[in-house]
């Protein structure tokens, strides 16, 4: 597991295939569940561990945007909303 953390700390996704065979050869069951759904999807793996893009700005405003909706759920009307989420 440390080196799973090693790559994806170091965004080095062209040494995955490396592990994931390395980790299936282990005597892990868990282990290699988590290989296999690696492997089902791994050009989309490969490229969030290689490629410099994040969604992560866009999913904290998200974020955000749900917690101010669920916290005026009841308590104020639609009007009011606008105006939290842009003084927040």
């Amino acid at each position: 597991m440390q080196q799973f953390a090693d790559l994806l700390t170091g965004r080095r996704g062209e040494d995955l295939d490396t592990w994931m065979t390395c980790a299936y050869a282990d005597e892990l069951p868990a282990l290699h569940a988590f290989v296999h759904g690696l492997r089902r999807d791994l050009p989309a793996v490969v490229a969030g561990l290689t490629l410099p893009y994040s969604n992560g700005p866009i999913e904290g405003a998200n974020t955000k945007v749900k917690f101010l909706k669920r916290q005026m759920y009841g308590r104020a009307g639609f009007a009011l909303l606008p105006q939290r989420i842009l003084l927040a």
